[in-house]
């Protein structure tokens, strides 16, 4: 167990309590695989709910394999314009709910100018 202490701009100071089964891993270290495991379990809930992760009824492995790099290589695909336009120094948060309404508003915002 760990704990890390970090004062925030209100003067207040805030505690998280982190946990590992490694009794040596450095606090920092914990923090960053906490945060690579949120993105990750974010990656699966976006391709379960929108690109068919768990629709597959394949039984065999090669077509099992197919459909679970297709499915994340549609996730992938959608992310890289939204990637390409980050330019901000914070780390890149993508869901494929912030794609599809993002290309929403362009197909509006086209709708709106054609009429």
């Amino acid at each position: 167990m760990a704990c890390i202490s970090e004062v925030q701009a209100n003067g207040k100071i805030t505690n998280a309590l982190l946990f590992s089964t490694d009794v040596h891993l450095p606090p920092e270290q914990i923090v960053e695989y906490y945060q690579a495991r949120f993105q990750i379990e974010f990656i699966f809930r976006d391709a379960k709910e929108f690109t068919g992760l768990s629709d597959c009824q394949a039984r065999h492995l090669p077509q099992l394999d197919f459909h679970f790099n297709a499915s994340l290589l549609s996730l992938n695909l959608a992310k890289h314009p939204l990637y390409s336009c980050h330019s901000s120094a914070k780390s890149f948060v993508f869901s494929i709910c912030s794609y599809k309404r993002c290309e929403f508003n362009k197909h509006l915002l086209s709708t709106f100018i054609d009429k």
